[in-house]
């Protein structure tokens, strides 16, 4: 009878999560839960010996609520959440943020924090980490990131994904940061595969001819914002605002793909210092500045629907 009883389902409630970060023993899981989803520890232990289900429960998150059978809760125990999440290579840090909170995994501002202390992920990899930012540095991928995870987590995550996949193709550190900067501006400008070495070669002309980038991500990125542009928004006083700023900014605006990492690598070599792009996501490309108002106006054209 106290078995019977101390098993009786509480009150139904919402589902909610909970996290283990080690494998956690039974009992101690019962005492957590108990008078949220289990009636009487002992009697639900009791129980799961009588079920042969006593194992300790693995790293991980799981969903529960009040309400459940003591079958369904040791069910749900041994189930760990999978949730894959999708973060772009187009993604500021900031907009990571969002969709990591989005998806229970963690805060916006933990994230942000976190990837401001670099040091505190030195003995996670096996190279040297920039100072005060991991931006550039936080692999895009497809990762499992059940919900409550945290930040730490991720960016660990994130971290080693750019040892395995980005740092074979920078062996020399010192150009390394260089390299990241242009690829990660390349990300947010191309938008098409075989424009990424095109558009590299035209950030490298401009750099060499000490014109400035102009690039529009930039400004959006020191603003924090992903909008549109307005003309006063070329005027946000930023150290990532290359309208106003000469050469290359600061940072890398976002952590690049492998294949704009490798267009940075090898830019393609032409006379091009000007583009605009179209609505099909190509860019037209010019040498002279009048030949870029000609094709901005084509481009706007297109745009409106107005055969150019």
């Amino acid at each position: 009878m106290f078995v019977k009883n101390g098993i009786e389902p509480l009150a139904p409630g919402e589902p909610y999560y909970v996290r283990y970060d080690s494998t956690t023993k039974l009992s101690q899981i019962a005492d957590e839960l108990a008078g949220k989803v289990v009636r009487h520890p002992n009697a639900f232990l009791i129980y799961a010996r009588y079920r042969k289900n006593t194992l300790p429960v693995s790293m991980g998150t799981y969903q529960i609520r009040s309400g459940m059978t003591a079958d369904e809760l040791l069910a749900a125990l041994r189930k760990p959440i999978q949730q894959m999440v999708r973060i772009p290579e187009t993604n500021f840090s900031f907009r990571t943020a969002r969709l990591l909170e989005q998806k229970e995994v963690t805060t916006e501002q933990e994230y942000l924090e976190w990837m401001k202390k670099p040091e505190e992920f030195a003995q996670e990899v096996d190279f040297p980490l920039p100072d005060g930012n991991l931006e550039g540095f936080l692999f895009p991928d497809t990762y499992d990131l059940p919900p409550l995870l945290g930040a730490k987590a991720v960016i660990r995550r994130q971290l080693q994904a750019f040892e395995k996949k980005i740092l074979p193709l920078l062996p020399n550190e010192k150009t390394r940061m260089r390299t990241l900067i242009i690829a990660s501006m390349v990300e947010l400008e191309a938008g098409v595969d075989d424009e990424r070495a095109v558009i590299a070669g035209v950030i490298e002309n401009r750099v060499s001819k000490k014109m400035r980038l102009q690039i529009d991500a930039t400004v959006l990125y020191g603003m924090r914002e992903w909008r549109r542009l307005f003309n006063k928004d070329y005027r946000h006083d930023s150290p990532y605002n290359t309208y106003r700023i000469d050469g290359l900014p600061p940072g890398p605006i976002c952590s690049p793909s492998v294949a704009s990492v490798k267009a940075a690598l090898k830019p393609a070599k032409h006379e091009w210092l000007y583009y605009v792009a179209l609505p099909n996501r190509r860019h037209l490309f010019a040498k002279t500045y009048e030949d870029h108002l000609r094709n901005v106006a084509r481009a706007r054209k297109l745009r409106d629907g107005v055969s150019p």
